[in-house]
């Protein structure tokens, strides 16, 4: 931890929170929810260290960064414009971004709109927008009558903020453990219509775990206890508003250099991008550079497999931009 600055600004009508270390290019990471700038804690020492500034956000609505309370400004052009904001107050024309769900989407629709201030993608488990004629929420709310499905629940307004208000540290130690690779995280359609995502997921063996310890966990905990859950469930309860604003774009390849990471067990790559996601990155990235899969990694893969994921990443960086 040696090294961090927590830094406040006041950027498209935010107030942001943000960690940066280092001196050099930037590189921008940005997380989903519900992670935090923390989710990148074992990588921006390292990469600071390689000669990079380095900065990791809290994202709209989470951690120590304010959110509208109204799910409509959690939309493409909000999120942009958070991303553009954050460059001009850094002094900066351009970044590397790298990100993960909700994060790396947000460095995919920036790359479009300006690709002009993205050196580069690293990308980490989403390979690319997901063509669908039909809306996210929707897609949820049909797969919801067989099955539990996290996005309905997620969107039912003040369900989920309830329930996850009132008991954050089950709802993160749960669903952390079921993202990694010690829980098979599809198993969780397995439960019935109704079901409420705290019960839905699985129980777990107690902390430390291999890659979490109960002080780490407990940072989780204090923050969304601090800011509550509803700034995150935002950004799905905005999906419908996104999926909408990228159809001008969503079938372009997206034109900035692209590297991949991905992990071998990732619930994401095996049940929303499709079959074979791998086989198919030329066709949404102009100009793919790279791509690595970390063994024995579920979904969380920047703690599981912290020293693979990060050596992955200064390779890409090494590797240049241009």
């Amino acid at each position: 931890m040696a090294g961090w600055s927590h830094r406040y600004a006041r950027i498209n009508g935010l107030d942001v929170h943000y960690v940066e270390q280092g001196e050099g290019p930037l590189v921008v990471l940005l997380h989903g929810f519900p992670h935090l700038w923390f989710s990148w804690r074992h990588q921006i020492g390292p990469i600071a260290g390689a000669g990079y500034r380095v900065v990791a956000p809290d994202m709209r609505g989470m951690g120590g960064t304010s959110g509208p309370a109204d799910h409509r400004e959690y939309t493409v052009d909000r999120i942009v414009g958070d991303l553009t904001g954050l460059l001009d107050h850094l002094g900066e024309t351009k970044a590397v971004f790298s990100g993960l769900d909700f994060g790396l989407f947000a460095a995919y629709d920036l790359a479009h709109h300006h690709p002009d201030r993205v050196a580069a993608i690293i990308g980490l488990e989403n390979p690319f927008f997901t063509p669908s004629r039909e809306s996210p929420l929707t897609l949820a709310a049909r797969q919801a009558k067989r099955h539990f499905n996290h996005i309905h629940y997620f969107g039912a307004p003040e369900v989920a903020d309830r329930e996850l208000a009132a008991a954050p540290r089950e709802f993160l130690r749960k669903l952390f453990y079921a993202l990694s690779s010690d829980y098979h995280y599809l198993d969780v359609w397995q439960k019935p219509p109704g079901t409420s995502y705290i019960d839905a997921l699985p129980e777990t063996p107690p902390l430390p775990w291999t890659w979490l310890t109960e002080t780490e966990l407990e940072f989780y905990v204090d923050a969304y206890s601090r800011s509550g859950f509803t700034g995150g469930l935002n950004w799905y309860r905005a999906m419908d508003l996104s999926w909408e604003y990228r159809k001008s774009y969503g079938d372009r390849k997206n034109p900035v250099p692209f590297y991949f990471i991905g992990s071998e067990q990732d619930t994401d790559l095996e049940g929303w991008h499709g079959p074979d996601p791998l086989s198919r990155l030329e066709d949404h990235h102009a100009d793919l550079r790279g791509v690595r899969m970390i063994k024995e990694a579920g979904h969380m893969m920047q703690m599981e497999k912290h020293a693979e994921t990060t050596e992955a990443m200064l390779e890409f960086l090494a590797g240049g931009t241009r």
